[in-house]
């Protein structure tokens, strides 16, 4: 065997084991969703009533929410199951994408990325949690007090659900910020000077996201762009921070 065939059967052999290992990631995330889906499954319906409580607290009494398809009442539970299911298992998806790419990085690498993975598991939660405790009464009592006089809501269960999942969803990777500032500052994509410079631009940029996805009204709107816009500063501290622990290490080395 030639010395270019051992170099191309050592390299498919390689690659056999990558995507063996890869599948193996896959089964073990794909089982932790299943193992977090049964349970969530069974109270499928007590799910729907704690997601669907900010609203109903906000409509007149005896109102109730709709059902224009024959199979939305179970289908529409079941999906918010299997949503709540992989957020459950979100720290053990990451985690076996984590142990995936492990093994190729360095040991610097490897001590900036496991607190940068943890933080931002603990950022999505509290993004999650701010949308639910905080937004969605006040985004609902604007949206009931609004409705014009001779028109009842009357909301469907699908709309609703799609409705909540993107408020949460949106949310839950605003908080993200700190995270992909970081990710840029270390990887030197954009300069720390650069971020710091272009506030302004980042300010402008977040209101206009922020009353994209929030319902149309100041507080909802508000209240996703202030948190965003300190998550940013915050992101730029902790960037300054790693970055002058980088050039303390280059200063060492040479």
């Amino acid at each position: 065997m030639s010395e270019t065939q051992h170099s191309e059967h050592l390299a498919e052999g390689s690659l056999i084991s990558h995507l063996l290992e890869l599948r193996n990631r896959l089964i073990k995330a794909a089982a932790a969703v299943l193992v977090a889906f049964i349970p969530c499954a069974f109270f499928a319906n007590r799910l729907f009533e704690l997601i669907a409580t900010p609203l109903m607290k906000q409509l007149p009494e005896g109102s109730s929410m709709i059902s224009t398809s024959v199979i939305a009442p179970f289908m529409v539970p079941i999906k918010l199951a299997l949503i709540v299911a992989l957020v459950i298992a979100m720290p053990v998806v990451l985690y076996q994408i984590w142990a995936f790419v492990a093994p190729g990085l360095y040991r610097k690498e490897k001590k900036f990325a496991v607190p940068l993975l943890v933080s931002s598991i603990l950022l999505f939660y509290i993004g999650v949690a701010f949308a639910y405790f905080m937004v969605f009464p006040l985004a609902f009592k604007f949206l009931v007090a609004t409705t014009p006089v001779g028109v009842k809501m009357m909301t469907d269960i699908s709309s609703y659900l799609d409705f909540a999942t993107k408020m949460v969803l949106a949310f839950g990777l605003a908080f993200e910020i700190p995270v992909a500032t970081v990710l840029l500052i270390w990887t030197g994509i954009v300069k720390l000077e650069t971020m710091t410079e272009n506030r302004g631009y980042v300010l402008i940029g977040i209101a206009v996201v922020a009353a994209l996805i929030t319902p149309p009204d100041a507080v909802s709107m508000l209240m996703m762009a202030i948190p965003m816009y300190l998550l940013y500063e915050l992101g730029i501290l902790a960037g300054r921070v790693i970055q002058k622990q980088k050039r303390a290490d280059e200063a060492a080395q040479s």
